[in-house]
C-alpha cells in the first residue's frame, strides 16, 4: 500500500489561484489576525490587510455562535462587495486549529458555487 504523500501547505494554498476569478488567498491566525501564508495579490489593495480585517468577521461569528449557545460550526462566510467576493473558511484539520483560509475572487469572473467547492477541497487537504 502506498503512503499518502504530504503536500506542503504553501503549494496547496496556491491551488486556490486555480479557481476562476481568484485574485489572492491567505491562511490567517484567528488569535492574532496575522497571515501565515499568502498567494496572489489584490488589485490596488493589500492582501495581508484584507485578510487581517476579515479576521474580525471570523472572530465575531465564532463569538456569536458561543453567545447563542449553538452547537454548530462555521462552514464558510461569504462577503459580497461591488467588485469582488470574499470567502472565509475555518480550517478543519487539527494541525490548522485556530486558522482560516481567506480567498478573494473577482466578481465578474468567479463562479461562486464552484469556488466554494474548490476552497472546501483545498482547505480539507491543508495541514500545517
Amino acid at each position: 500500500m502506498l503512503a499518502k504523500r504530504e503536500v506542503p501547505f504553501q503549494q496547496k494554498l496556491e491551488e486556490c489561484l486555480e479557481i476562476n476569478g481568484a485574485m489572492g488567498a491567505a491562511i490567517v491566525d484567528i488569535a492574532s489576525g496575522m497571515s501565515v501564508a499568502t498567494v496572489g495579490e489584490l488589485r490596488n489593495s493589500d492582501l495581508d490587510l484584507a485578510a487581517a480585517g476579515n479576521n474580525e468577521v471570523m472572530r465575531s461569528e465564532l463569538k456569536l455562535l458561543n453567545l447563542l449557545k449553538l452547537d454548530d460550526e462555521v462552514e464558510d462566510i461569504l462577503i459580497s462587495l461591488g467588485d469582488w467576493y470574499e470567502l472565509i473558511r475555518p480550517m478543519t484539520d487539527k494541525s490548522g486549529e485556530g486558522l482560516f483560509v481567506y480567498l478573494a475572487l473577482d466578481r465578474k469572473r468567479a463562479n461562486l458555487a464552484l469556488a466554494r467547492l474548490k476552497l472546501r477541497d483545498v482547505e480539507q487537504q491543508l495541514s500545517i
